[in-house]
Formats: structure tokens, C-alpha cells, sequence
């Protein structure tokens, strides 16, 4: 172990569920700690699992208001006569009955990860049910009711973390953390996602880099359609490093969504697990490079729910854990037993999508010719100057 790790989990996280069609499958979550369990990447020589408390209206009303809350109440107890404001009742954000108690405990879990790791009872925390990084103050968005990822954030903030580090590797753009936070100089949000030219939610251009008592604290890094593990590592190294180093945060929160992956059905990235676990393996070592380990780590975006979600997040799981699982290692029978009587489908066989990520570093010089080289670049221009770094080199 690396230091004092623990997964906040329970079954009951389980229920934030939009129904049986909806992409954000609650079976993820569950495959996912199953594969984690039988590997021994969670239980009696792996990580604790803790339980989640349900956030009260107080904490929620960091980050939301007070009459958006109450709408989703008013939702949660009519699921079938919505009232369709604030985004919810769409084919994106359906209502269901208990929807605000199922949301206000995935906003308890991750701000008990998040206080475990202030507080120094663990030195990392993970949330996989977390993650729900679009919410806005008044609004759902993008299958997330409650914004999770900022209510942690400005839990840490109203603590005394005096500098928040987030990194968001979703797919889509992190817009919700982003706006809790774009005139705040204490946080720092670095998203890497694919260009909002060809995806929801159309926000995250480089562009976008903080308010006026915050520039250069918003980065975005918005990479082309098609992008694989060399081109999006690339990326990654080139920007998520130095900036993190530059602004020396206190503590570091972290969003996972592995709907980069080539499999995924609601993107156009094509990562592979090896990619996902490359980039988580940086993350671990930068949050003891630059915070004395503390480091909250989330879920987030995925639905190949089978093929990709279970492996990449038993990954991140493990090397939360600091025991991280050889790629090469074969899936449990069990587990693969438990899918095929389950859905009637063949789970992978092994926890690598045999790929070996390598990429070309930024200092080995810029293709102007690249959509993606220009892509890192007009990031690159747009934020290294606040932090005193050289965009070109």
C-alpha cells in the first residue's frame, strides 16, 4: 500500500437509476465492484469499503439553490407527472420516485471520501457512483441531478484546503465543475475531452479560461474525434502535469469517465483500458508529488458497461489501493460466470485491451500540421502564461 486507501460504497448507490433504457446504467457500478471484489482489489487485503451518509439540503445548497432542490423533491415524489423545468423530465434526466434521496447519497459519498482524505484518515478515497460532473446550480444536465464533484470541491474549500487541483478525463466536458468554479482562484479545473465541435455538451474550447479573479484557473484541452492512447496521452503529459506543479494545490479531486474508450457508444475517442491505467498511474503519482498523497478519486461518464467500464475502474481501483493489478491478469471465472448468466453476454477474458500506451512528448517538438498538436498548443497559449510557464516548450 502507498498509504491508507478506502472505496465509499454501498449497495443502495445502486438506485440512482433513470430506468432500463437509459445509457448510465446503475449494472456498471455493480459489475464494477463485483470484478474489484474478486480480484481481491477490494475486501479484507484490499480496500475498505465505506459506507455513504445521504447529503442533507445544507451541504447540497453549496452548490445548488434552494429552489432547484426543491424541484427535484417535488419530481422525486411525482416521477410521472414532472414539472420540466430545470432540465428535469428529458430524455436525458427522467425522473424516477426517490430520484432526490438516490442523488443527495451519491453527494454524500463523495464528501465522505473527500472529508476522509482532509480529515487524514485515508490518504486516498474513491467514489466510482460519483463523478456527475455536469449538474449546474439550477439545472440537471447530461444524466447528473446533483453536482457531486463540486459540492466535494467547496466542501474541501469551506475546510481549508487552500488550493483544489481537478482533473477531469471524461469524454464529454467537465462544464458543470467548471462553472461552480470559473471565478474562484482557489481551484483549478483541467478537462481533457473530445472537441465540443462534435460533442454534448458544445462548451470546453480553450478558450474558456477563467473569470476575471480567475484566468488561467479554467484549462481545457479539447482533442479531435478519432483520438487514441499516443494522441490523448500526449495531450495529458503536455498539459496536466505542468499545470499541476504550477498551482500546487493542496489536495487533488479527480473524475475517471472511461467513455474515451473506443468501445463506448456515445463518443468518438478510441482509448483502450491500457490508456485509462496509464493516466491513472500519473494521477497517483503527482497527488504524492505535489499534495502529500491526498487525493479523492471519482467515476463519472462509461456505458460499454461490460467490455470497458468494470476493468477500467477496477484499475483505478487498485492502484487507489496502491496495489496495482497487472494488465495481463485474467478476469475470475465468477465474474465472467456472474455476466453471462446475468445479461447473456461474454465478459473480457482479461483486464488489458493488449495495447502498450507510449506517446511522443511535447518536448520532442510541435506538428503544426496536427489537429491535435494545434489543439494542445491553443490550450498551451491560452493558460501557461498565467501560471509562468513557456507555452512552447
Amino acid at each position: 500500500m502507498s498509504g491508507q486507501a478506502c472505496v465509499v460504497f454501498d449497495d443502495s448507490l445502486t438506485e440512482y437509476d433513470f430506468g432500463p433504457t437509459h445509457p448510465l446504467a446503475p449494472l456498471r457500478l455493480d459489475l464494477t465492484i463485483r470484478l474489484a471484489r474478486s480480484l481481491g482489489v477490494i475486501g479484507d487485503s484490499g480496500l475498505p469499503e465505506v459506507t455513504a451518509p445521504v447529503a442533507d439540503d445544507e451541504l447540497i445548497e453549496t452548490v445548488h439553490s434552494p429552489e432547484y432542490i426543491a424541484a427535484v423533491r417535488r419530481a422525486s415524489d411525482n416521477p410521472d407527472r414532472p414539472e420540466l423545468t430545470h432540465g428535469l423530465g428529458t430524455d436525458d434526466n427522467p425522473t424516477f420516485r426517490g430520484m432526490h434521496a438516490a442523488s443527495a447519497h451519491v453527494v454524500g459519498a463523495s464528501v465522505e471520501a473527500a472529508r476522509r482524505v482532509w480529515e487524514g484518515s485515508e490518504l486516498h478515497a474513491a467514489n466510482i457512483s460519483g463523478g456527475l460532473h455536469h449538474a449546474m446550480r439550477d439545472a440537471a444536465s447530461g444524466f447528473c441531478i446533483y453536482n457531486d464533484v463540486s459540492v466535494a470541491i467547496q466542501w474541501l474549500l469551506d475546510h481549508g484546503a487552500e488550493r483544489v487541483g481537478y482533473v477531469d478525463l471524461d469524454v464529454h466536458h467537465g462544464d458543470g465543475v467548471q462553472a461552480a468554479f470559473y471565478n474562484d482562484p482557489r481551484v483549478l479545473t483541467i478537462s481533457l475531452h473530445e472537441t465540443p465541435r462534435t460533442l454534448f455538451p458544445g462548451t470546453g474550447f480553450p478558450e474558456e479560461t477563467g473569470g476575471p479573479d480567475a484566468e488561467g484557473t479554467a484549462v481545457n484541452v479539447a482533442v479531435p474525434p478519432g483520438t487514441a492512447d499516443p494522441g490523448w496521452l500526449r495531450a495529458f503529459h503536455a498539459v496536466v502535469p505542468p499545470l499541476l506543479r504550477a498551482f500546487s494545490p493542496a489536495v487533488l479531486v479527480t473524475q475517471h469517465g472511461c467513455d474515451s474508450h473506443a468501445e463506448d457508444p456515445l463518443a468518438h475517442l478510441m482509448l483502450s483500458v491500457d490508456g485509462h491505467r496509464a493516466a491513472y498511474t500519473v494521477l497517483h503519482d503527482l497527488a504524492h508529488e505535489l499534495t502529500e498523497g491526498r487525493w479523492l478519486a471519482l467515476g463519472g461518464g462509461g456505458y460499454a458497461i461490460v467490455d470497458v467500464v468494470p476493468r477500467s475502474w477496477t484499475h483505478l481501483l487498485s492502484i487507489v489501493g496502491g496495489a496495482p493489478i497487472d494488465p495481463t491478469t485474467q478476469t475470475p471465472d465468477s465474474w465472467r460466470d456472474h455476466v453471462r448468466t446475468t445479461l447473456d453476454r461474454a465478459a473480457p477474458a482479461r483486464m488489458t485491451d493488449g495495447n502498450h500506451p507510449e506517446f511522443r512528448d511535447w518536448s520532442a517538438g510541435y506538428d503544426p500540421d496536427s489537429w491535435l498538436d494545434r489543439a494542445i498548443q491553443a490550450t498551451r497559449r491560452a493558460i501557461f502564461p498565467s501560471h509562468g510557464l513557456d507555452p512552447l516548450y
